[in-house]
């Protein structure tokens, strides 16, 4: 008598958006049967903080781009909107699926939904299995010697590495038509516009151009980064906005487009062609930006209030300065600040929904140390305007920049603007792109404008005040305050510039 033939699974995609590497998808492969690729979009389920308009432009090209591979084997991608439980039981009573995987995420509200699904299908006899995709080490598995959860990158890294992660195992995506997933998945579903992913204003006009959602962008873009010499300078030019310095790999990331275990892997067959390990300084420092991805998700997992309060509970009696209007926060989100590379670092958000990282430094500690206001709002805006917005990222590096949260920048440690700019954007590439008007000033006043005598701002055309506004605030005047605000808080501290 033959073998019963295993009911279907349904295989639910989520922040894994690939089919390289895919534990849940090897597992559903391996279980036998159809597997019945499913992409439900639950906003509801994100808890407080849902999509933000960047993140979904990149989530309706990065679902089109799975569906078409996909389809280039033999099945296709299912897609439902509403409560992903009732949609995952309904899409199963449709197609006869008796086993749900997916890989597992680890912000807090969708950990909390994920496993009272779990629950209730494996109660309701579905085989519901979870796994591990996102992550070298998950949060869980990673303890100090204390037997807590780590505060401090260093010896949080340092850990990790001693663990083995440099021999990460990668499976290839599967070659092979997957028998009976297409048919069975044959009208459920809706059409990718009806999920009503991208704006009706095109406020995304420049994304195209620099962005290519799917898991075949993201390879050619770790290829590009690899096969440049950009990744053994990365410790020398990963700091200056104006160069292509950086792999631009953070919204595959997020998405899942390409995992870390593949970028680790690559990075060491890099080094094995050099004979060394890893191939250079620069690419070792590339790969503790993973580690830096690892603690943040590691942080969240931890302290899952953070994406709202503090680590640090003393700095919810921070005195924060006023903005009853919103006229601070709307200049600095609009890049109108009068301080350029503060200017730039927001308007090259805004045109491509993207940061350079020392920028993102840069304008974070303007929000919170020159214009003193919190840094939740900060990270809300960056939350709707970049398509990397990550929850463990975004609330690692704003309370870094505010001073409150693990390993963190001390609040006295003020970016200074000009100074900042004048380092890392000596030559004017990064300020004279993203901010135009100021093109035609000479370097040594084109990041502090306020400074060049008249005759020069009428040559290039400047005209403070209209123009290009005059600085919002005075940076000495600024520092000073936000110092006195931190001593009121936590002491007498010892005060340096950046």
């Amino acid at each position: 008598m033959p073998a019963a033939v295993p009911t279907p699974t349904l295989l639910w995609f989520r922040q894994d958006l690939r089919l390289a590497d895919n534990a849940a998808l090897a597992a559903a492969l391996s279980r036998g049967g159809p597997v019945l690729p499913v992409f439900v979009l639950d906003d509801a389920g994100e808890g407080r903080w849902p999509m933000g308009g960047a993140a979904r432009w990149w989530l309706h090209h990065s679902l089109a781009a799975l569906d078409a591979d996909l389809r280039g084997r033999g099945a296709r991608l299912i897609l439902a909107r509403g409560d992903s439980e009732a949609e995952l039981r309904r899409i199963a009573a449709e197609t006869g699926a008796g086993a749900v995987y997916w890989n597992r995420r680890y912000e807090p509200a969708v950990r909390a939904r994920d496993a009272g699904i779990k629950a209730r299908l494996t109660a309701a006899g579905f085989e519901a299995k979870s796994f591990n995709s996102a992550l070298l080490f998950e949060p869980h598995t990673i303890r100090n010697k204390q037997d807590r959860p780590f505060q401090v990158f260093t010896p949080f890294w340092r850990h990790c590495c001693g663990l083995g992660w440099s021999e990460p195992v990668v499976s290839d995506a599967p070659a092979k038509a997957w028998a009976g997933s297409g048919a069975a998945g044959q009208g459920l579903g809706s059409k990718l516009a009806e999920l009503g992913l991208l704006p009706s204003i095109p406020w995304d006009a420049g994304f195209p151009a620099m962005w290519t959602p799917g898991e075949a962008g993201a390879a050619a873009r770790l290829k590009r980064f690899l096969e440049s010499s950009a990744v053994h300078r990365y410790d020398e030019e990963r700091n200056r906005p104006g160069l292509d310095g950086t792999s631009g790999l953070s919204p595959h990331l997020h998405w899942g487009e390409i995992g870390p275990r593949q970028i680790v892997a690559a990075v060491r067959a890099l080094g094995r062609e050099a004979g060394t390990d890893p191939a250079s300084n620069g690419a070792r420092v590339f790969l503790s930006e993973v580690g830096w991805r690892e603690f943040a998700h590691h942080l969240l997992f931890h302290f899952e209030h953070t994406p709202e309060r503090p680590l640090r509970e003393d700095f919810e009696r921070f005195p924060w300065a006023e903005d009853s209007e919103g006229t601070k926060l709307r200049a600095w989100r609009k890049g109108r600040t009068g301080y350029p590379i503060v200017d730039a670092g927001m308007r090259q958000l805004w045109a491509t929904g993207w940061m350079h990282n020392r920028v993102r430094m840069i304008v974070a500690s303007f929000l919170v140390k020159h214009l003193r206001l919190p840094w939740q709002g900060g990270a809300a805006w960056f939350w709707d305007t970049l398509l990397d917005a990550d929850l463990a990222s975004n609330t690692l590096g704003w309370q870094w920049s505010a001073g409150c949260g693990a390993d963190a920048a001390p609040y006295f440690r003020v970016f200074a603007p000009v100074t900042q700019g004048e380092r890392f954007d000596a030559a004017g590439d990064y300020v004279r792109r993203w901010v135009p008007e100021l093109a035609g000033l000479p370097d040594s006043y084109l990041h502090a404008p306020w400074t060049a005598p008249a005759g020069e701002l009428a040559m290039a055309g400047v005209e403070l005040g209209k123009t290009y506004p005059r600085p919002m605030v005075d940076h000495a005047e600024a520092r000073a305050e936000a110092l006195a605000a931190f001593k009121a808080l936590r002491g007498e501290v010892t005060e340096r510039d950046a």
